[in-house]
């Protein structure tokens, strides 16, 4: 195949970039399918656009075949994510663009999905439909990051979110935490809420700050909320329980819990009690099973560093968003990761891709705990993976 020209690459681009702004506006809407954003263009001009909204409800290409009507024959469709071509709780998509007569497809990743996976654009390929793949992949593959590691692992993606003075600690020696960060860097916290499916404390921070975890920003919406509490400690009136969030309210706990507690909290509405059969910890990799069984991908880790370093260890944790405020408060205060027990330097854990923003005002920190790779050749499936280094 002949190199596209440079004029046509910086088409191909302008537009893909309108369809994942298109995906971003459904950011912790979608679960447990992926953001995806479609724009039709002809003759240099936008004819249709959409994105998916909801599962259960029509994807991107259909909202843009739809508002495209007749011009949509003979014009290019820029989708950020494969075509499905299968039979879900909607019809396939491929198909419906074959129909259309869309004249070319642009993609920017082919979808990991195994009843997917190379299907759709297959399809296209049969029905004389050319299809170019790979046009802004990295920011596509960002924008889906946790659909690509729940669908690829039968695990949700697990982001650690944690704010903490220059000298480490995340309170101050008598467990005072508010604030911490900066206002704007609580807000943007805030934004992570309304983006991520389920938001997930240990009984700690509960305890110490009585939170409701809810996302208080103008439209947001509040995520799942999840207690890890192994031995029932929070108290029947915490702000978590009794708040008006409109999420319901999930406590993990195990054996331990005491029978008269289990019976009064299960009065209580919107919330859910996973019971594990383990003596008084909670099995973190099977609670985060039971949370993709849910269709729940992403996990907003905001709680203590002993539960942070439990999932750190346990290798559950994927990304790190770390706030570091200019502050000095010295003292025995807690840390952010208390729970996370390295003996040596040399087996320090490492972060890739790594980040530094100061527009927050405090000193915003990026990165992934495990090394990311774009898949998107033409031999293999497609998609995003989060690999283990080498």
């Amino acid at each position: 195949m002949q190199p596209k020209n440079t004029s046509q690459k910086l088409t191909d681009e302008i537009y893909m970039s309108k369809a994942l702004e298109l995906a971003a506006l459904a950011l912790g809407r979608t679960s447990p399918n992926p953001v995806v954003g479609c724009v039709i263009v002809k003759n240099d001009q936008i004819v249709g656009k959409g994105y998916h909204r909801k599962a259960g409800t029509p994807h991107a290409e259909i909202h843009a075949l739809s508002e495209a009507k007749d011009q949509a024959r003979g014009a290019t469709a820029y989708v950020t994510l494969e075509p499905c071509s299968h039979f879900g709780r909607t019809p396939p998509c491929s198909d419906a663009l074959i129909r259309a007569g869309v004249k070319r497809v642009v993609v920017a990743l082919k979808d990991p999905n195994p009843l997917v996976a190379g299907g759709g654009i297959q399809r296209l390929h049969e029905a004389g439909i050319p299809v170019e793949v790979g046009v802004m992949s990295h920011e596509a593959a960002m924008l889906n990051e946790a659909f690509f590691k729940a669908i690829t692992t039968k695990m949700p993606f697990v982001l650690y979110k944690t704010a903490l003075t220059l000298d480490g600690k995340i309170a101050t020696e008598t467990g005072d935490s508010r604030w911490v960060s900066n206002e704007s860097s609580r807000r943007y916290v805030h934004q992570l809420r309304n983006y991520y499916d389920v938001i997930l404390v240990g009984s700690g921070t509960i305890l110490r700050d009585n939170p409701a975890l809810t996302c208080r920003l103008p439209g947001g919406r509040d995520p799942i909320r999840l207690i890890v509490d192994g031995e029932l400690r929070i108290p029947e009136n915490s702000q978590v329980l009794t708040s008006s969030g409109e999420s319901p309210c999930i406590i993990a706990t195990t054996k331990a819990a005491p029978i008269e507690k289990l019976k009064q909290l299960t009065k209580l509405e919107n919330l859910e009690i996973w019971q594990y059969d383990t003596p008084r910890h909670v099995p973190v990799k099977e609670m985060l099973k039971d949370l993709f069984s849910r269709g729940w991908n992403s996990v907003l880790l905001e709680g203590g560093g002993t539960l942070a370093g439990t999932l750190i260890q346990e290798q559950c944790v994927d990304k790190l968003e770390c706030f570091i405020a200019p502050k000095l408060v010295g003292g025995n205060g807690p840390s952010p990761l208390s729970g996370l027990h390295i003996p040596l330097m040399s087996e320090a854990i490492d972060l890739h891709d790594l980040q530094v923003d100061t527009t927050f005002g405090d000193i915003h920190v990026t990165g992934y705990l495990t090394s990311r790779q774009i898949i998107n050749d033409e031999n293999s499936k497609g998609g995003y993976s989060c690999l283990p280094e080498l």
